[in-house]
């Protein structure tokens, strides 16, 4: 017996119910409006025991609000149900014959036994239309998380399908969303959680029960289930970890749960202690400002109110970060303020005993060295923690006798009884000790290799391309000097050196000529390698201003019709040239510049850029970065991290070097973990995704060992015979005798087009032609032989067209089946033929397979006896020709009879002047053999009429799985038909064949 999904949903509901302590009802066994969602029967109980100071009136008055959103869209019901959920329903009502004002809660956070926590499977809904999702946790009556379960054991079936099913759930019962804290999608192997508003993408694993990241590559569904739903756990979660930003719901990873509850304790400590509340380090890409948000806002819970300052060290970070706490300000309960000057910082500490979240900069602190605030439940954020200047000590400077503050001295001089704490996405350097003795020791490590096994980011590649720009080992000299320079903490006279240097280095990487080479290379690179690469962004780093400027205007006197496609965003100041302030534009301008950038629809694909957006400036689809400009350490590593976002079937990104950053990057990882410095110490593509995509080729060669597709390859070749090598190879990978061949072809083939993505710059024209060969054939057999949308030949061709553009710069359009031109339609006589006549015979059964199965599964919705009947006979047929009963031109032929006989049932119908919704009950009556020897055909059609209306009178009733109902539907049958005198006697069975196919009416 296969492990099914109902095996499955059986497990999940045992954990909950039996090793988490959650009461368990069956859906069915409910009595209940199937229009609501709210589960009544525990709702109002709930909310009696939670607010049992409260009179019935106020109970009474929160519950007509759940249940009366203003109208709004679905995101917009749930924000102002989450808000109730997380901080109580605001309500009026009359006590004593006065009105009073109090707020109703619909959770106790604080005493967990006050609240009712219930699984429920088979819960009917019934609104668009009548669903059922698998699973509901109800938290006091509140529906507040859907599961979605597919089955373990059928592989056409995944956690993306539930996805697709949640979606489609949003659709069809939206009112059940309104109440969704999140979601769960699982098939037992994957486990994954979300939001509403979360693309498949970002729904992610839960990996842990206690926060330790180690050994949770792949995790079990029990620690999913246990790692989330232990009850107190997901009362926090739903409190304390769920956020919307903008449009986006959005919900805290494990290793943001766990690693926050770990610097609130963190903090807690300091505030007794020396003031240090340790360092935060969670790797680039990982959601650092998000875990601040949370952070902050559980600080201000357990805390009883603090003055949390939020310290950056640009004022272009200060404005992002300040950006997005603005955005949860609902879910701070504050409105965060920016400091303009120290003076306004001072006002704003002066104004205040509690609360308050201020964001400044370093550099305000240094405008004076009077004291603040001495104020203790003052907690200092300071985002990425490990600059040279946070130093504690003081320095003599030697020509003047002057003492000169670190800003880690004045800060502290300035707030004495603060408490800090430090967030960086990159490891402190281990030649960095004033970072520890600002900050204390790391609090929690959430490096690299976790991030990518989690899904949270994407690796990223590296490729030199310093030999294209032919600078000479003098220039290459000069760049080391500064990398040295760059790594000694800017000293005071490391500074006055690199002045001297900056200089000589400008003339040279600014010189016309480089700058020429260094355009015609990345135009090269980037158009026959990155332009079709997700969405084509890409980001230019330039060695300075003038530098920047200089790229802009030789890229588009190269590519004049560019000049939406590229631009320059970087800091300005009054003595720019003239010409430069149109580009560069105002703040507003560089405002706009990031919306379009963003936007994956957008012109913009290219940006060229000098400081700005190198550091917490978020593009998933971002894949590609050239670099000019030294850099090291954890500026280096902050910057390509830009690229290493998750977005679609996005693989890494890909860092391209002009200017030797190779040995700096090497240096940067040996701060990192070890698992992150044998994961990702090696960067380069020559060393890794070039390797991998020669195994994986010659993989596929030895797959395709016997089939010559070298027409494919040929200088001769026209846009029809690379068609037909393509469609011959589907052909050839289609026999039976290789079936296993096939699905490990299309897996070993997604892994190459993975590896083509990063390393295409370094192959041969005739290895990026054969690759795109192998990628079109698994297109198209996944296409032809995959779920999903019907087949068309004018989505396939144009698919494959896509493909080989990108990947070989095909134009023109192809035809992939020559001597079929039509589109796939399994009622089109003159389509079958055609089919029936292809030269590619192993093709040509699987097209006819996947059209009559596609039809099957639509039958198996609505019609019970086609569907069992057209069932068998594919089922028959295919098992024949898999054992080798038949050949291909006789499995062929088969399937065109059943195809033919399909093709009748379907306007079967019309003949009778039935609905194909009547036409399945006529069936399900008209099963029985014989069965018109004992009526006439006009009885046979009222009787179908008549049943059909009276089922769609009573729609609502779960007789599928309740018994009550089940035996209440078999009475009205048998009372409706006990009239015509049906069924005949002696075959009273067929009543099965009736009651069986209302099942399965209402189930679609």
């Amino acid at each position: 017996m296969p492990y099914t999904e109902a095996n499955y949903e059986n497990a999940v509901i045992e954990i909950l119910r039996d090793t988490l302590g959650y009461s368990y009802v069956y859906g069915p066994n409910v009595e209940r409006d199937y229009t609501e969602s709210l589960y009544m029967d525990e709702l109002f109980p709930a909310l009696l025991r939670i607010n049992s100071k409260l009179p019935e009136a106020a109970l009474f008055e929160a519950i007509y609000k759940l249940r009366n959103f203003e109208s709004g869209t679905l995101l917009q019901k749930n924000v102002q149900f989450m808000d109730y959920l997380q901080n109580g329903i605001s309500v009026n009502y009359f006590d004593d014959g006065e009105q009073r004002a109090s707020l109703v809660y619909l959770v106790d956070y604080d005493n967990i036994e006050q609240n009712d926590f219930t699984v429920a499977n088979q819960w009917t809904i019934t609104e668009n239309s009548e669903k059922r999702p698998d699973i509901i946790v109800f938290l006091n009556g509140l529906p507040v998380v859907v599961f979605e379960l597919k089955s373990p054991s059928r592989e056409e079936t995944d956690a993306s399908k539930a996805h697709r099913q949640l979606r489609n759930y949003m659709i069809e019962i939206p009112s059940l969303f309104i109440y969704n804290a999140f979601l769960v999608m699982s098939d037992l192997a994957m486990s994954k959680v979300g939001t509403i508003t979360a693309d498949e993408d970002r729904f992610m694993e839960w990996k842990t029960k206690d926060g330790s990241y180690e050994n949770t590559q792949y995790a079990q569904f029990d620690t999913f289930i246990e790692g989330v739903f232990d009850k107190r756990r997901v009362i926090d979660i739903i409190k304390n970890f769920i956020c919307f930003s903008g449009d986006a719901k959005i919900l805290g990873a494990y290793h943001q749960y766990f690693a926050v509850h770990k610097a609130i304790a963190s903090t807690i400590k300091a505030i007794e202690a020396d003031g240090r509340g340790g360092v935060f380090w969670h790797t680039q890409g990982s959601g650092k400002s998000l875990s601040m948000i949370f952070y902050a806002h559980l600080l201000q819970e357990t805390l009883k109110s603090p003055t949390i300052i939020v310290l950056t060290d640009r004022n272009d970070l200060d404005d992002q970060l300040f950006g997005q706490f603005a955005k949860c300000a609902d879910f701070l309960r504050q409105t965060p303020q920016q400091a303009d000057s120290r003076f306004h910082l001072k006002e704003l500490l002066e104004g205040r005993q509690a609360n308050g979240i201020i964001f400044t900069t370093m550099q305000k602190f240094e405008e004076s060295s009077e004291a603040l605030s001495d104020r203790r439940n003052i907690i200092v954020i300071t985002d990425e923690a490990h600059r040279g200047q946070y130093g504690l000590e003081e320095k003599v400077d030697a020509k003047t006798g002057r003492v000169i503050l670190g800003t880690a001295r004045i800060i502290r001089n300035s707030l004495p009884n603060a408490t800090y704490i430090g967030f960086t996405g990159t490891p402190i350097s281990s030649k960095d000790r004033s970072t520890i003795e600002v900050f204390g020791n790391y609090i929690d490590i959430y490096d690299m290799t976790q991030a990518v096994e989690d899904g949270a980011t994407r690796p990223v590649y590296y490729e030199s391309r310093v030999i294209h720009l032919k600078l000479n080992e003098d220039i290459l000299r000069l760049i080391d000097t500064e990398y040295d320079i760059m790594a000694q903490n800017a000293e005071t006279y490391a500074i006055e050196k690199s002045k001297k240097e900056l200089g000589q280095m400008e003339s040279i990487l600014g010189a016309g000529q480089t700058i020429t080479a260094l355009c015609e290379d990345i135009l090269k690179h980037y158009e026959e390698n990155r332009q079709y690469e997700l969405t084509g962004k890409a980001m230019i780093v330039a060695y300075s201003r003038p530098v920047a400027m200089k790229i802009y205007h030789e890229i588009l006197d190269m590519r004049p019709d560019w000049t939406q496609k590229i631009g320059v965003v970087m800091t300005s100041n009054n003595n720019d040239p003239e010409e430069w302030r149109e580009i560069i534009g105002n703040k507003r301008h560089k405002d706009e510049m990031a919306k379009k950038f963003k936007d994956n629809a957008s012109l913009l694909k290219i940006a060229i850029v000098v400081d700005m957006w190198l550091t917490g400036f978020d593009i998933p689809s971002l894949a590609t970065m050239y670099v000019y400009k030294p850099m090291a350490g954890h500026n280096l590593m902050q910057a390509i991290a830009r690229v290493n976002r998750v977005y679609k079937n996005k693989e890494g990104g890909l860092v391209v070097d002009y200017v030797g950053i190779a040995s700096a990057l090497k240096q940067a990882m040996n701060d990192y973990t070890n698992r992150d410095k044998n994961n990702y110490g090696d960067m380069d593509i020559a060393n890794t995704a070039q390797v991998i995509f020669h195994e994986k080729l010659e993989v596929c060669r030895d797959l395709l060992h016997g089939f010559d597709y070298s027409g494919f390859m040929s200088e001769t070749a026209t846009d029809l015979s690379r068609a037909k090598a393509i469609s011959n190879g589907v052909n050839f990978l289609s026999s039976v005798s290789k079936e296993k061949q096939r699905e490990f072809f299309v897996k070993e083939t997604m892994l190459l087009r993975q590896a083509l993505s990063l390393c295409r710059s370094l192959l041969t024209t005739d290895l990026r032609f054969e690759a795109a060969y192998f990628e079109a054939v698994r297109t198209l057999i996944t296409r032809i032989t995959g779920e999903g949308k019907p087949l068309s030949l004018k989505d396939i061709n144009a698919r494959v067209n896509e493909l080989l553009k990108a990947s070989i710069q095909s134009e023109g359009v192809i035809n992939l089946f020559s001597d079929v031109n039509t589109g796939f339609s399994l009622f089109d006589p003159k389509f079958l033929e055609e089919i029936s006549k292809m030269k590619a015979r192993n093709l040509a059964v699987e097209i006819l397979k996947k059209l009559l199965a596609e039809q099957v599964a639509i039958y198996r919705h609505t019609n019970l006896v086609k569907s069992e009947k057209f069932s068998e006979m594919l089922s028959r047929a295919m098992k024949a020709y898999l054992n080798g009963m038949l050949s291909n031109e006789e499995v062929i032929a088969e399937l065109m009879t059943m195809a033919n006989d399909m093709a009748n049932a379907h306007f079967q119908g019309d003949a009778l002047g039935l609905t194909d919704e009547e036409l399945a009950f006529y069936d399900a009556l008209t099963r029985p053999k014989n069965i018109k020897d004992f009526y006439h055909n006009e009885e046979l059609v009222a009787m179908t009429k008549e049943l059909t209306d009276m089922l769609r009178k009573n729609r609502t009733i779960d007789w599928q799985k309740k018994e009550s109902a089940r035996a209440g539907m078999r009475r009205m049958v048998k009372k409706l038909l006990k009239k015509f005198k049906y069924p005949p006697e002696g075959i009273e069975d067929a009543i099965s064949t009736v009651i069986g196919q209302c099942e399965m009416w209402t189930e679609s």
